[in-house]
């Protein structure tokens, strides 16, 4: 299985050139399907979803499909999806993605697509990989349970690790080295926290990081 789990998307070339290796295509071979549903929920400008999907369309890829697996049925957004060399999942709320991975059917049929194709994901995107997202903030949980319903705290499990995109950001506080410390020490398992030039490379479990930032990696 071969992901790309980066904080900020393609935001430079270095990540870009980590997707391409994934793929074994060049880029003007590739067919890239982009998932926005994690932003549905999202409040504030969403003019960081402009600049991710920007990011990949200056790549040059042969084809980029907008698949929104909440607003579809199963019989249009798979074929979509099957068309695709990388499945690309948008940053948003994590919360909401997994919800509708697990009501769309689209987390059962992961594992075999993932055995052709590539996972790349921006943010929300790549903590859903996570063993758990039952350590997102506590602040967002308590307003998405309120507000839509969201108690489950089940995530794909497509590695043995946790990401934490935007790290030592002064937008996203809770990705502080001091806040990921505790996280390390309730999850007792190796946890990433990868600024926004940053990235991780996972290839049948092997995992490389990918920067052109600063990164904070803490062992069990």
């Amino acid at each position: 299985m071969k992901l790309l789990l980066t904080s900020n998307g393609l935001s430079n070339q270095s990540i870009a050139n980590a997707l391409l290796e994934l793929t074994g295509k060049p880029a003007s071979e590739t067919v890239v399907v982009f998932i926005p549903t994690a932003m549905n929920v999202a409040s504030g400008n969403k003019d960081w979803f402009i600049n991710d999907l920007n990011n990949i369309k200056k790549q040059g890829f042969k084809f980029i499909d907008i698949v929104d697996i909440s607003a579809l049925p199963k019989e249009v957004w798979l074929p979509k999806i099957e068309n695709g060399d990388v499945l690309f999942f948008s940053g948003g709320n994590n919360h909401h993605l997994m919800s509708w991975l697990k009501e769309s059917g689209l987390s059962g049929l992961l594992p075999d697509l993932l055995q052709t194709r590539v996972y790349a994901g921006i943010s929300a995107g790549s903590m859903v990989t996570n063993p758990s997202i039952a350590h997102s903030s506590d602040d967002k949980k308590e307003y998405y349970k309120k507000q839509f319903g969201y108690d489950s705290d089940a995530a794909l499990n497509l590695v043995d690790f946790y990401i934490y995109p935007h790290f030592n950001s002064a937008k996203h506080s809770n990705s502080s080295e001091k806040n990921l410390k505790i996280m390390a020490e309730k999850t007792q398992a190796t946890v990433y926290g990868l600024d926004d030039e940053s990235a991780l490379k996972v290839v049948d479990g092997a995992v490389t990081v990918v920067t052109e930032g600063k990164y904070l990696k803490l062992s069990k």
